[in-house]
């Protein structure tokens, strides 16, 4: 182990380097660690350390404090927990970092702004890029362009003692959920990750306060969340429409959308009203058009309906107001519209079904807003949701669709990490996939296609790669309330005839 006192020279050369403290703090922020550390002494060693490892010098630190008993298990929810509150005696004071992203904004840009406070977002290991850098990424060519593929690492998941941990502490409604301004400064527990690192910036969308903060798990470049400073419910309605237009007149080089506020059709937290964006070139925005639609009363409105797995119509206009009038009349007419012959009930049992996926961007002077129709009907034979990932590619995608895989992005859980290494390793040494723990769940999906290859060492990876992205996007098309079939054109010209007609 690495004597604490050189990692902890480290890590304060680290934060004066990153410009998260002046060298006048420096005496500050040391004595705030030794506090954290339990430590009465301090020599300081005499080199100055340059182009610091964070995640080494973190690991050390957290090596030291484990040995002290300074938390009670070596994994990583508590380390977590620990390391944050290490990492906050070097992270300014919230309305420092408030004051000089608006000071960018201003003075500079909006991207000088946002460049800013991503770059500090990681540099205090809020987001831990050394982690996201671990996810597995890669594109898989379809029909529809090429998908984004990711395994997401970088999201730790919880060991079996802190689950268990977690079931005997008593439960707390501070703060209420993960979306929460009190999350700020907030030191976590076994089932509320720690966020003394996070600082988030205040905004008004719209007239509404709000507030910006970055995603810790990074999913795509910038990810950012928007969330409302009371915690009420999402709702998707025209004043939703309207902080999105807002953000991206705000915010010009990002995106912003929303998951649906409905069950099943979103993997969002719903009691929080809240929005995601970022600044990524998403496969959905390079989709290719099927036809124009034509939207009574709206002739600035350019529409069309795209080329891709689920119901998207993609509305620009250089007249935000217009935009948003169509974009709310669509979402009003789509409410209570039902066609049973392509199973969309919008209302059964009191139960509302239909919804949208609202995403908005800029682009050469003009408001792009794509709207995916949504339904969460569930039936006897698909009970998790008629238009949700189908049971036969559960072994690769079983969760909700939401707002980032609506764009083409695939979040995959990182079990597959390993279960892909146990199908590859009982291909190429020819063992039954059933008799695996690992790679059984895979055994029929691997049967499925894995004749149409001459398999080898040098190109199972890509093999088994392409094939997850195709199940990718065999799961988006399940979500597609109208299919990319003549049937399914003749759904979707019905309901812009209903929006007509409204």
């Amino acid at each position: 182990m690495e004597d604490i006192n050189v990692s902890i020279k480290k890590l304060a050369d680290y934060a004066i380097d990153k410009h998260l403290i002046s060298e006048t703090e420096k005496s500050y922020s040391i004595n705030l660690l030794l506090d954290v550390l339990n430590l009465n002494e301090y020599e300081e060693p005499s080199t100055t350390y340059s182009d610091v490892d964070l995640e080494s010098t973190l690991a050390n630190i957290l090596d030291y404090a484990y040995s002290q008993k300074l938390f009670a298990e070596n994994t990583t929810v508590y380390r977590d927990l620990f390391d944050t509150k290490v990492m906050n005696c070097f992270v300014p004071r919230p309305d420092t970092i408030s004051a000089k992203f608006w000071n960018l904004y201003k003075d500079f840009s909006p991207k000088a702004a946002t460049d800013w406070y991503y770059q500090f977002s990681k540099d205090s290991d809020y987001i831990r890029d050394y982690r996201v850098k671990k996810d597995l990424k890669w594109k898989t060519p379809t029909d529809y362009g090429d998908l984004d593929i990711t395994i997401n690492l970088s999201k730790p998941e919880k060991d079996p003692k802190a689950i268990m941990a977690a079931r005997t502490m008593k439960q707390s409604s501070y703060p209420k959920c993960q979306l929460c301004k009190e999350n700020m400064g907030y030191r976590g527990t076994l089932n509320h990750p720690a966020r003394e690192t996070i600082r988030i910036i205040p905004l008004r969308l719209y007239g509404d306060n709000f507030f910006l903060q970055y995603s810790p798990y990074s999913y795509y470049n910038e990810h950012c969340i928007v969330f409302n400073t009371e915690h009420i419910p999402m709702v998707i309605n025209e004043k939703a429409f309207r902080h999105l237009i807002a953000f991206v007149e705000m915010f010009p080089s990002y995106m912003l959308g929303s998951n649906a506020d409905l069950p099943i059709v979103g993997g969002s937290i719903l009691t929080h009203d809240h929005y995601q964006g970022g600044c990524y070139d998403f496969p959905m925005f390079r989709a290719s058009v099927v036809c124009d639609l034509h939207f009574t009363g709206y002739d600035n409105v350019e529409a069309s309906l795209l080329k891709w797995p689920l119901t998207v119509i993609r509305l620009k206009c250089s007249d935000k107001e217009e935009l948003i009038k169509l974009s709310t009349k669509i979402l009003t007419v789509w409410r209570t519209y039902t066609d049973k012959s392509s199973q969309i009930e919008a209302m059964t049992n009191g139960e509302m079904h239909n919804t949208v996926t609202p995403i908005c961007r800029k682009e050469n002077g003009l408001f792009i807003m794509d709207l995916a129709l949504r339904n969460n009907i569930a039936t006897v034979e698909y009970p998790l949701g008629l238009f949700h990932p189908h049971p036969e590619y559960w072994n690769i995608k079983k969760e909700n669709i939401g707002l980032i895989e609506v764009m083409g992005l695939a979040i995959l859980p990182s079990r597959l990490k390993k279960e892909l290494g146990a199908v590859k390793d009982c291909l190429l040494n020819n063992k039954n996939l059933n008799a695996d723990p690992l790679a059984k769940k895979h055994a029929t999906w691997v049967e499925g296609f894995i004749h149409n290859y001459d398999y080898n060492a040098n190109n199972i990876d890509e093999i088994l790669h392409k094939e997850v992205g195709l199940t990718f996007m065999k799961v988006l098309e399940c979500s597609g309330v109208y299919k990319q079939t003549p049937s399914g054109y003749e759904g979707v010209a019905r309901f812009i005839q209903a929006v007509n007609q409204a």
